[in-house]
C-alpha cells in the first residue's frame, strides 16, 4: 500500500530497532482516509472468503477493523483487555503478551458474538512477535469458529511472528512489512533483495 508506506516514511518515528512510533496516525490519532483504504485492501485481499465476523484486539485494532467489517458489511467484534463489570460470564477468555508494552493480558469476548460456523478474519495493527494474533485465533477456535485469515496493518518482518503465524497454517496477509529499523531509519521488506 503505497498510501500507508509514505505515512509510515514521513510521520512514523524510529525509537529503536524494535520500535515504530505510529501514534500521528494509526495508534492514538487516527487518519480516517488511511484507515478507510486500508479497510479496502483487506477487503480486496480476502475477497471470496465468506467472512461473518471480523475480531481485533483493543484499542489500536479497532480502526482498521471497523472499516474492514465496514466494507465486508459484518459485524467488528473487539478482544477486550479491561476488566467490564457487564462481561464476567459466558466470556472466551486468553492471555496475550504485548511485546510494546511489556505486559500480558487477558483479552475477553463474550460468547454470544461469536457461533461455531462463524468465518473470522482477525485485523491488528502490528504484528512482532504473533503474541496478539495467535490470542485471538485461540478465541475463535474456543467459540468453535474458524480463522480465515489475519490481516496486519504493519509487520515487522524481523520478528519472528509472521513466520510462526505461517508455520501453525495461518494466511497472513501484511500491508506493510519492515525488513529493519535503524539508524533512525525504516527499510521495507519488499525492498530487500532477499526477503
Amino acid at each position: 500500500m503505497k498510501l500507508l508506506k509514505e505515512k509510515v516514511l514521513n510521520e512514523g518515528i524510529v525509537l529503536s530497532d524494535q520500535v515504530l512510533k505510529v501514534d500521528s496516525f494509526l495508534n492514538h490519532q487516527m487518519d480516517p482516509i488511511l484507515m478507510k483504504e486500508v479497510g479496502r485492501e483487506f477487503t480486496r485481499r480476502f475477497e471470496g472468503e465468506e467472512i461473518t465476523r471480523v475480531l481485533t484486539i483493543e484499542s489500536s485494532g479497532i480502526a482498521p477493523g471497523i472499516m474492514t467489517a465496514l466494507e465486508l458489511e459484518v459485524p467488528l467484534i473487539f478482544a477486550r483487555k479491561q476488566k467490564s463489570l457487564t462481561l464476567r460470564e459466558d466470556i472466551l477468555v486468553e492471555k496475550v503478551y504485548s511485546f510494546t508494552k511489556q505486559e500480558s493480558n487477558e483479552i475477553t469476548v463474550a460468547k454470544k458474538f461469536m457461533k461455531p460456523g462463524d468465518r473470522v478474519l482477525i485485523i491488528d495493527d502490528f504484528l512482532a512477535n504473533g503474541e496478539a494474533a495467535f490470542g485471538l485465533a485461540r478465541i475463535v477456535e474456543q467459540a468453535g469458529a474458524e480463522v480465515v485469515g489475519i490481516g496486519i496493518v504493519i509487520e515487522k518482518a524481523f520478528q519472528p511472528g509472521g513466520k510462526l503465524l505461517k508455520e501453525k497454517g495461518y494466511r497472513v496477509e501484511s500491508l506493510v512489512r519492515l525488513a529493519a529499523l535503524k539508524d533512525g531509519q525504516v527499510t521495507f521488506a519488499e525492498d530487500e533483495v532477499n526477503v
